[in-house]
C-alpha cells in the first residue's frame, strides 16, 4: 500500500485519494522537462528532446530517470574507465533517483522520498511535486533550488 503519512486510517478510503493513486500508478514517458527562468523564458536542462521514464508502483516505490537524447558513448565499454571529460559530460546529461512516494490529496502533492540518486544531495530528501492530470498527461510542477520546473509525462503503453 502506498504511504499515506498525512492521512488518518479513514482518509485512506477517500475516493479522491484512491482515484489519484490509480491514475499515478504505472510507467510514464517523458514529454517535456522545462525550467521557468526570469522574464518568462523557458529552458530545457536536458534539451527539448530529452528522454525519460517515471515509475510509480502499487507498493509505494518511485523511480525517475531522465537523460539527454542521443548521448555520446564512452570510448571504453567499461564505465569505470571513463575519463574525467566523459564522466563530467555524462553526469550533466542525466538525472535520476529512486525511493518511495506519498500523496497529499488535499494539497495535490506527490512527495518522492529519495533513497538513492545520481546527485548525492538529493539522497534522504523529500522532493515535492504538485500534480495534475490534463488531457491524458501527468504534469508535475516543483519549486527547486534552481527555479520552477515543470515535468510533463504521458502514460507508457504496455510492453
Amino acid at each position: 500500500m502506498i504511504s499515506h503519512t498525512v492521512f488518518s486510517k479513514a482518509d485512506k478510503l477517500d475516493p479522491a485519494l484512491l482515484e489519484a493513486e490509480k491514475r499515478l500508478l504505472g510507467a510514464w514517458t517523458l514529454v517535456e522537462w522545462s525550467e521557468q527562468q526570469s522574464a518568462g523564458h523557458k529552458a530545457f536542462p536536458l534539451g527539448e528532446d530529452a528522454i525519460g521514464q517515471l515509475v510509480y508502483t502499487a507498493d509505494g516505490h518511485v523511480a525517475a530517470q531522465l537523460a539527454r537524447h542521443g548521448r555520446r558513448s564512452f570510448s571504453s565499454p567499461d564505465w569505470r574507465k571513463a575519463g574525467e571529460e566523459d564522466a563530467a559530460r555524462a553526469f550533466k546529461e542525466y538525472f535520476g533517483y529512486f525511493g518511495t512516494f506519498s500523496i497529499d490529496i488535499k494539497r495535490q502533492v506527490v512527495t518522492h522520498h529519495v533513497n538513492g540518486s545520481w546527485f548525492p544531495n538529493l539522497e534522504g530528501q523529500d522532493q515535492e511535486r504538485r500534480y495534475r492530470f490534463e488531457d491524458g498527461l501527468l504534469i508535475l510542477d516543483a519549486d527547486t533550488d534552481w527555479g520552477k520546473v515543470r515535468i510533463v509525462w504521458r502514460k507508457s503503453p504496455p510492453p
